[in-house]
């Protein structure tokens, strides 16, 4: 992917030309660095640019803040320090975000593409790819059209989408040369040659080539010259051509010596190391006040010259101690070394597998949600239809099993939340007395189910109020009581909250669920917290579930800084306890009281923009809205929903997140830009990489996931109408 290089100061320098008709502070600085980059001078390059970073930021100027960002990240590029790039070029974005688009703002996102692109994390740069295309669109910039056109098609190719990339590649080798389109040309005729040998074309495929090494005789782009040497050197050896072959792949790597040669002028290993400790030295004085530095300075000089005659005089005398034992230190540095590559490897092949575990699973669960979204929404429809007496079996056995399956795959998501550090602490001003006896109403009609009592026992030395994540601690205890229940007939079960101790304003508390259930083996004990593991297979299918909710309070019970205990025998019951702490609150809960919607009156004649691709999911909501007597517009994608929004006036609209093209957070960044009234609401399988405050952050209203209740859907609706 060497060729990006020169596509990215094609960008860079058609900015900077539009940049230099003001004589500003970024202009001056962007004219001082380059002549130092020309000369390969990288060193001086990285260090100029940080100092106009520090003065940008004691001036608190985001614009310069912003610029002299993209110049550090794309001299971080030039060197291929990718990683670092990145994370200089996002805060380079974040603080463009903050002013008006501009083609500074373009450049940064179109680097941040290029990276993923040269790490081969082709996902990521067609985002950035998508988001630098949005704003160049919006300003109108000349002359860049092709270069997003090549890298679109370049997307294409890695995704072996051929005939597309064919296609784009094509447009462009189509266009009358010039000294703009140059390097794109030269480019897309290599891409196409590389394809075309890919096809067992060879002829055309030499002629793309040669076509390309004939322009590129016009260009200083060495390594897109080496690529296509390369591959004229591999065609001729499939068309079994040795003699040819053998003499472009010398051409290729003589070149690639003297690329080597140029790269190892331009910046040291040892520079760039001495550059990044450098930076993060400065970063420290810059939060140290000068006088006390100089405080410490002097002190520390006096130690410093203490110490070294100490030790001037301690390695007298144990220099030659040293000198033998240098040599059985060396010879265990080697033994050490040998061990830490070895823990490395292994290391990395955990953090791999337990990786891609985390990723399968985000992905079955996140895949499964759409076609369950069409099983629970069908399930529904036919339910309301007044189905005949011997369909109704038949209909709540699907309606049964397709909430079974979301229960499960809510559960395993939140098991990857969990271990992929997504789920983060809530800390919420909540009444506890209030939250357990919300839950014990809740549960009252499952107790009953199996001729249960459920008793609810609070030490009335708690306070009143609290400060803590009270939603996980409703899901850990509804798991822990639903289990009881589950496994508990003509029993009683409890939940005992008790005060431990009360210090600092801190109050740790007890909790105990106990029942008179079937109880639990000793030698399972420890097994039932693990994934999909429920004591034995009997229990299993006698009992039903899941085998993840036990998995989850641990877990949850951990985020929360505790641990949970168990004690169990069998035919007599088991007794779940753990402690957390909270902070005493001394403000009360506010209690918002949310009036009873009247669905039929506030729905009826609203019109709604439905973005969805998705024909089942189309025919369902378009279904379910109507039925509520509202008018709805089906839109596939989102470039039309921009469109329609612009054009008509909805009184809401529902965003599919993942769509063709553009999708629903880019699309929903569109209407805002014209539109800030309309409610916008979303409409996803969430995903592990996905979140609500993520999604809101686009601009959106509220959120609704797949596969959703019928009656939460009716209610969000008619909240935001």
């Amino acid at each position: 992917m060497k060729w990006s290089f020169v596509y990215l100061l094609f960008l860079t320098s058609l900015l900077y030309s539009q940049q230099r008709e003001k004589i500003d502070s970024t202009a001056y600085y962007v004219s001082l660095n380059y002549p130092l980059v020309d000369n390969n001078n990288y060193k001086e390059a990285l260090s100029n640019t940080q100092k106009k970073i520090v003065k940008a930021e004691r001036s608190n100027n985001i614009k310069e803040q912003a610029s002299e960002n993209y110049n550090l990240g794309k001299l971080y590029y030039d060197l291929k320090k990718y990683n670092d790039a990145i994370g200089t070029l996002l805060k380079s974005a974040s603080l463009y975000s903050s002013l008006k688009p501009n083609t500074k703002q373009v450049a940064t996102l179109y680097t941040i593409a290029m990276c993923y692109i040269e790490k081969e994390d082709f996902s990521n740069a067609e985002i950035f790819l998508n988001k630098a295309k949005v704003i160049q669109d919006f300003l109108k910039i000349p002359d860049t059209a092709e270069l997003f056109s090549l890298q679109k098609g370049i997307l294409y190719k890695s995704e072996n989408k051929l005939d597309e990339a064919l296609t784009i590649f094509k447009t462009i080798i189509a266009k009358p040369d010039n000294s703009s389109n140059l390097n794109s040309k030269i480019e897309a005729l290599y891409q196409t040659g590389y394809i075309e040998n890919q096809n067992n074309r060879s002829n055309l495929a030499l002629n793309y080539l040669y076509k390309a090494l004939e322009l590129g005789d016009n260009s200083d782009n060495l390594e897109q010259r080496s690529n296509i040497l390369l591959a004229l050197s591999t065609v001729y050896e499939k068309i079994l051509d040795k003699s040819t072959a053998y003499s472009y792949l010398k051409q290729h790597l003589n070149l690639k010596e003297r690329i080597t040669i140029r790269n190892n002028k331009r910046l040291g290993i040892d520079d760039y190391t001495k550059f990044k400790q450098s930076q993060r030295l400065k970063e420290i004085i810059q939060n140290n006040n000068e006088i006390k530095e100089q405080e410490k300075t002097s002190k520390f000089s006096k130690l410093i010259s203490i110490l070294a005659i100490a030790l001037i005089s301690i390695l007298s005398l144990l220099s030659l101690s040293l000198y033998k034992n240098n040599i059985i230190r060396n010879q265990s540095n080697l033994l050490l070394q040998e061990k830490n590559n070895e823990l490395e490897i292994a290391k990395n092949k955990a953090e791999k597998a337990s990786k891609a575990r985390s990723e399968f699973l985000s992905t079955v669960s996140h895949e499964l949600r759409t076609p369950l979204n069409a099983i629970n929404g069908i399930a529904h429809l036919l339910l309301e239809e007044k189905p005949k007496k011997n369909q109704l079996d038949y209909l709540h056995s699907l309606k049964f099993s397709g909430d079974y399956l979301t229960k499960f795959i809510n559960e395993i998501l939140e098991i990857n939340k969990i271990e992929s550090d997504k789920s983060e602490v809530e800390q919420t001003n909540f009444n506890l007395k209030q939250l357990l006896f919300d839950i014990k109403n809740s549960l009252k009609e499952l107790a009953v189910a199996n001729n249960n009592d459920l008793v609810l026992k609070i030490d009335e030395g708690i306070p009143d109020y609290l400060i803590g994540d009270p939603t996980k601690l409703s899901q850990i205890i509804l798991n822990l009581i639903n289990n009881a229940l589950k496994f508990t007939k003509n029993g009683t079960i409890q939940l005992i909250t008790n005060l431990e101790m009360l210090e600092d304003k801190i109050a740790t508390l007890y909790f105990e669920i106990n029942d008179t259930g079937i109880g639990i083996p000793e030698d399972k004990l420890s097994s039932v917290f693990d994934s999909f593991s429920q004591g034995s297979i009997e229990v299993n299918r006698k009992y039903g579930g899941t085998g993840l909710g036990l998995t989850i309070v641990k877990k949850l019970i951990k985020i929360l800084g505790g641990k949970i205990k168990l004690t169990s025998i069998v035919g007599k019951g088991s007794t779940f306890s753990f402690k957390l702490a909270f902070e005493i609150s001394q403000s009360p809960v506010e209690v918002k009281v949310l009036p009873k919607i009247d669905y039929d009156f506030k729905l009826i004649n609203k019109k709604i923009l439905v973005v969805e691709d998705n024909k089942i999911n189309q025919m369902i909501t378009r279904k379910m809205l109507h039925n509520k007597k509202i008018i709805c517009e089906i839109i596939d994608n989102g470039e039309d929903a921009i469109d329609w929004a612009r054009n008509n006036k909805f009184d809401l609209i529902l965003m599919d997140v993942h769509l063709p093209g553009i999708n629903g957070t880019v699309a929903t960044e569109h209407i805002r830009s014209f539109d800030k009234t309309t409610p916008i609401i979303a409409l996803t399988a969430i995903s592990l990489h996905e979140n609500r405050e993520m999604l809101l952050s686009f601009g959106m209203n509220e959120v609704i996931t797949k596969p959703f209740v019928p009656e939460d859907f009716y209610s969000t609706i008619a909240e935001y109408i």
